[in-house]
């Protein structure tokens, strides 16, 4: 006859069941998809709203400060390639110089506020390689200027030589309005000065532009040069502003103030003062 078994040789009877890893892997997959699926997804506002970081308040502040200007002029520097156009920039807008300066490639810009007559005055300076080169850029460069820097090297004729053609090529891509001051650069260099200062005052004269040597090194007369650029711009913007019936003292209305008929840039900035 048959052994009856008892419990536990049954249980050891029974065949093991075979560990499946594809099984066990499709649980552990199932499972980070059964606990999304009982999270709630926030509305899309929410969204957006956790995803928008707040601006610190202190970097509005000094947005606002920074923003706030009656009158925004556009000033380019041209001449030859070497003449220290890019140190000239750097020395008025940020106090800087480099000795080991490079060429400029294209176009760079920045800019400076300053006050004339009670007005705050921001002057968008631009500065562009001088190489022949990049005269492709030439119309862009041009365009909405209101006031020109033509700068030269005075231990290097060539480029006070070359002068004439910048006021050329200048005239023929601004307005007849345009303030221009002749700069005789790098005048620290005494001994090795080529051109005199009497020939380009001379020269200035001649075409009726503004005159003064500068030394980016020194930090010589660079201030002056461009406040008096500025200064003249705003004298004639408001004299355009009294032939038309505006008086210039009177807070700006919003209105744009061309100085010329190819001016897209400098403008008057729209006052937010409120009649009582």
């Amino acid at each position: 006859g048959v052994r009856p078994t008892n419990g536990a040789e049954r249980k050891a009877q029974q065949p093991r069941p075979r560990y499946d890893l594809s099984s066990q892997q499709e649980a552990a997959a199932a499972a980070p998809a059964a606990r999304r699926r009982g999270r709630r997804r926030p509305p899309p506002a929410a969204r957006r709203r956790r995803g928008r970081r707040r601006r610190p308040e202190g970097r509005e502040m000094a947005y606002r400060a920074e923003d706030d200007y009656d009158y925004l002029f556009k000033v380019v520097l041209i001449g030859d390639s070497g003449v220290g156009k890019s140190n000239l920039l750097t020395r008025f807008t940020r106090n800087e110089f480099s000795l080991e300066s490079k060429s400029t490639i294209g176009v760079e810009f920045a800019t400076r506020s300053i006050h004339v007559d009670d007005k705050v005055v921001k002057a968008q300076i631009w500065d562009t390689a001088g190489q022949e080169r990049y005269r492709a850029i030439t119309s862009a460069y041009y365009r909405g200027a209101v006031g020109a820097l033509v700068v030269y090297d005075v231990t290097r004729h060539v480029t006070f030589e070359n002068v004439e053609r910048w006021l050329r090529e200048l005239k023929d891509h601004t307005d007849a309005n345009i303030v221009i001051m002749l700069v005789g650069n790098k005048a620290d260099l005494r001994h090795l000065r080529t051109v005199p200062s009497e020939d380009a005052k001379a020269f200035a004269e001649r075409e009726n532009t503004f005159f003064m040597e500068t030394s980016a090194l020194e930090a010589m007369n660079v201030e002056d040069a461009f406040t008096e650029v500025l200064s003249q711009i705003y004298r004639v913007v408001s004299k355009k502003a009294l032939d038309i019936g505006d008086d210039p003292a009177a807070p700006p209305k919003g209105k744009t103030i061309n100085v010329g008929s190819k001016d897209d840039v400098s403008a008057v900035k729209k006052s937010n003062c409120c009649s009582s």
